[in-house]
Order: structure tokens, then sequence, then C-alpha cells
């Protein structure tokens, strides 16, 4: 498997190149299933983070990733990501029921509650999405902030720039509640973006990302 092998080479590259402070990486537990639910600043955060977690991070990853840039789709692919056509209409689902596979075998799951990157480094509201794998399959949420990764990839940029980043792990949650319950769900998720909020110190924003992307806000 080309994991190991990647990951013997790409560590050093990552800290002699950005420096990676990591703090409260023993929270990510050694065994076993659990949601790794992160912010989302940059296109990197699913380079950097599964390079820099000690066990696989499994994470889904729009289809465009895997058709473009032949070098990115290869790490994409070894690091264990799983392409997904955010088109299809049941996208959503599909996502979710590759996750509690994953959750099931005893993995490590990644998720971005909110659903997309951060227009403008602000933390947005989270999608319930999170709150039905954690409620579904018992895994707990690991929390997690990625620090200054927008700095090395801004929008609009295609060369990373060398930037010191942060990685910062928070203690797992366990949750309790139905995951058919709209309120059960809701709940969930605000309390995982809080714990997201308090690692990051981003500003929050009750609101989707996506939404803001579409008016055309924070210069996007």
């Amino acid at each position: 498997m080309l994991y190991p092998a990647l990951k013997l080479v790409s560590v050093p590259v990552m800290h002699a190149l950005w420096r990676p402070r990591m703090e409260g990486r023993e929270h990510v537990p050694t065994h076993g299933p659990a949601i790794i639910a992160s912010n989302h600043l940059s296109v990197l955060d699913s380079f950097f983070m599964p390079a820099l977690v000690p066990r696989m991070v499994r994470f889904v990853a729009k289809k465009e990733y895997f058709t473009g840039n032949p070098v990115a789709a290869a790490w994409m692919r070894a690091m264990g990501a799983m392409e997904i056509d955010r088109e299809n209409v049941s996208a959503a689902q599909d996502m979710l029921d590759a996750a509690v596979e994953v959750l099931k075998a005893g993995e490590l799951f990644g998720i971005y509650p909110e659903g997309t990157r951060s227009p403008d480094g602000r933390l947005y509201r989270g999608k319930v999405g999170v709150a039905w794998l954690t409620l579904t399959t018992g895994a707990p949420v690991v929390p997690v902030a990625m620090l200054g990764t927008q700095k090395v990839l801004p929008p609009g940029t295609s060369v990373p720039r060398l930037h010191s980043i942060g990685v910062r792990f928070g203690e797992p949650m366990t949750f309790t509640g139905d995951a058919g319950s709209a309120r059960d769900r809701r709940r969930v998720t605000d309390e995982v973006m809080v714990a997201i909020q308090r690692l990051s110190g981003q500003e929050y924003v009750p609101r989707y990302a996506a939404s803001v992307k579409g008016a055309g806000e924070a210069g996007v």
C-alpha cells in the first residue's frame, strides 16, 4: 500500500517547508472509529491533516480533485480520499453512507461540517451530516482546527507559499440523541461547531458558507 511510504516521505517535507505546529494529537484515538470534524480554510486542509494525523483519515472529496492535476489526484487516492460527484442529487447521502462503512470498519473519517471552504477565514454554520454520523454510529467526534492553511494557498492561487501552519485537536466528544430528529441533529452540530470555534479562535457566522459564496459576499 502506498499510504505508509507516502507519509514517510511527505511528513518530513511538510515539516521542513511549513513547520506545522500540532497540539492535542493525543486526543486522536489510537484505535477504533472516530469522526475528525474540522474547519475548512484551504483545499490544502485535505493534504495537511491526513499527513499529520497518526492514523489514516478517510475523506470524501469532490470528483474535480481526481480529474484535474494528476499529481494531486494520485495523492488524494493514496491518502485514502474517496471521490464523490457533488452534482449528483444523492451525493450528500452517498457521502454519509460511505462514512458509515468507514466507521463500521473501525477507521477515522474526516468531515468539514461547514460543507465548503470559508470564503473569508471566518467559521460558518455547520451542516448536520456530522451529527447524523455520530448519532447513527456512536463514533466520537474529535473537533479540529486548521490554522494558517489559507495563507499557504490563498483563493485564486495555484502555487503554495511558505507559511507556518497549525493543527489543533480537541478532546473527543460523544453524544446521545436520535439521528432521525432534526432538533437533535441541529443541537449536536452546533455543539461541534462551538468546540471547533474554541480551538480555532475564528469569528463565528450563523450562516452557511455556501450561501455567502452564492451571494457574492466577502469578495467571493
